[in-house]
């Protein structure tokens, strides 16, 4: 796939113009990934590029639309805002420090080492994140319960992506 600065150029236009919030294409081997981050506070920011080349295992079918990869970024806004209601508390948001592949365990065998409803101290481990060969252990900054988990195992994460709600104790 030629990726030329003018193609990713009009990706860019679409995400800012429209009401899209993601595109993905796959060409050749190569996948390009536009995403279009969330707003902080009321500030709209601009859109992320990503490019990587696809596993050769994992060969994706051609999207069928755009619109349709909106959708399942839409309902993680309304899901935070569900998760801190019943409680009352405000949630804390744990943070991806680096950008890498997300793993709930520490091996493919192994348990994770949380779930949904369980309780969490400072220090515990709530995921590795692979960065360049190198295992990062992520360690729980509060205490409270995991009330979601917000990235699927094996996925890649960006710098700051929220990763894990907690309700603090």
């Amino acid at each position: 796939m030629k990726t030329d600065l003018n193609y990713i150029k009009k990706l860019l236009k679409i995400l800012e113009t429209g009401e899209i919030n993601e595109i993905e294409i796959e060409e050749e081997g190569t996948r390009v990934r536009v995403v279009k981050s969330k707003p902080q506070d009321a500030a709209a920011q601009a859109p992320q590029m990503i490019t990587y080349a696809a596993p050769p295992m994992q060969q994706m079918a051609p999207q069928a639309a755009a619109p349709v990869a909106a959708a399942p970024t839409a309902p993680k806004a309304e899901e935070k805002k569900e998760a801190a209601a019943p409680s009352g508390k405000e949630m804390i948001e744990v943070r991806s420090p680096i950008v890498g592949t997300f793993y709930r365990a520490p091996s493919p065998n192994a348990d994770p080492y949380v779930s949904v409803g369980q309780q969490v101290s400072k220090g515990n481990i709530l995921c590795i994140i692979e960065a360049m060969k190198l295992m990062n252990e992520i360690e729980c900054e509060y205490e409270g319960k995991i009330t979601k988990i917000l990235v699927e195992n094996a996925q890649p994460v960006e710098y700051n992506q929220v990763l894990f709600l907690v309700e603090p104790n």
